[in-house]
Formats: C-alpha cells, sequence, structure tokens
C-alpha cells in the first residue's frame, strides 16, 4: 500500500509502460470515477461529465486524430538535451500505439471554455483537472497507469461529433490514458531545484 506521500510523488505519465494487451475491468474505472467526483469544484457546481471509451472502433479514429495532432506539435530535442529525449521518445511511442490503449476517459466542463474571461476560465480548469488527477491518483493506487493529455484538441468537434458529445454546450479538457503498467517500480521525477521556483511573500 503506498502512502499518501508515495502516491504523489510516484504518479508519473505512463506510455512505454503501459500493458496494450490486458483489458481495464469496467468496475476498477467506475471505482477511480467515483473517487474523481469527490474532487472540489468551482462553487460545487460539479459542471463535468466523464466519457469512458473501451469500443476500439472509437479508439482507432480518435488515435489518428491524436496522431496528426502529435505530429504539428513534437520537435525533436537537441543533441544535448537527454531529458527531452526520453519525454521525445515516450512521447512517440504512446501515439504510435495510442489506439491501442485499453481505455480512454475524456474530461468534459459544461459551456465553452473559449468564451469565459480569464477568471472564469481559471475557475472552470481548476474544477476539472482536480477531478482528473483525483482520478489518477485513484487509478495509480490501483495499479494502473494513466497520461493526461489534451493534444486531441485540435479535433475535438470531430471528437465530440464521434461520440456525440454535445460541442456547443460542453468542452473537453482532456483526455487521459489508462491501462496496467508493465512493473510498479515508479519513482520521484527530476524536477527544478526548489529554491529557483519556490517565492516567499514577494517573487
Amino acid at each position: 500500500m503506498l502512502t499518501p506521500d508515495e502516491l504523489l510523488t510516484t504518479t508519473r505519465s505512463v506510455r512505454k509502460r503501459l500493458d496494450f494487451d490486458r483489458p481495464v475491468d469496467p468496475a476498477l474505472l467506475d471505482e477511480c470515477l467515483e473517487i474523481a467526483l469527490q474532487a472540489p469544484s468551482a462553487s460545487n457546481r460539479q459542471s463535468w461529465h466523464f466519457v469512458v471509451v473501451t469500443d476500439p472502433a472509437l479508439k482507432q479514429p480518435i488515435g489518428d486524430y491524436y496522431r496528426k495532432s502529435f505530429a504539428d506539435y513534437i520537435r525533436p530535442a537537441a543533441a544535448d538535451d537527454t531529458e527531452r529525449a526520453k519525454m521525445v521518445s515516450s512521447s512517440s511511442y504512446l501515439a504510435e500505439r495510442f489506439h491501442e490503449v485499453p481505455a480512454y476517459v475524456i474530461f468534459c466542463l459544461r459551456g465553452r471554455v473559449e468564451t469565459a474571461s480569464h477568471d472564469t476560465q481559471a475557475s472552470m480548469y481548476g474544477s476539472i483537472v482536480q477531478a482528473a488527477w483525483s482520478f489518477q491518483l485513484a487509478a495509480r493506487a490501483r495499479g494502473l497507469g494513466t497520461c493526461y493529455t489534451t493534444l486531441h484538441l485540435p479535433y475535438e468537434r470531430e471528437i465530440a461529433e464521434l461520440l456525440g458529445i454535445p460541442f456547443e454546450k460542453f468542452a473537453q479538457v482532456a483526455l487521459v490514458t489508462v491501462g496496467h503498467t508493465i512493473g510498479d517500480d515508479f519513482k520521484p521525477a527530476p524536477r527544478k531545484p526548489f529554491d529557483e521556483v519556490v517565492h516567499r511573500e514577494r517573487w
């Protein structure tokens, strides 16, 4: 059993270590979503909807859209940037096999976010991102690996039509990939030094 600190520091974006051949029990996904429902939300409105996708006939076109977006987004790493090279390698691997991921959970918000003021957008995103992170932590505690991505969003309208999401009323905010992991020895990741990013009283 992971301690809270271990859970928070070892919930990684899992790409190369996803088990693409092992299905995820729908009941396990439901457990994680029940926990996500307990996340804080702005004014307790709970303006979220979660779309679970496991059907290969739906995952294939979503994977195609993801790969198109990924090709426009990704840039090679510089020769001396080892960490960036690792990220590019693992991201490319996931993009290539995106349609094989056992399950997707698409996190949606009521309302079109892009028409809202900055403060309203912050409030809306704050609600759904906390729900997505709660889902990811719950998944990690159950031996599942996840990756939070937004690269499907250039094709949000097309994916909304594919899945029957009312585009004018609900905005997709993130797609979280879900699968069992190969091994469980995840560790804290390298991060910038504490003193470089923490400010006290003033910047």
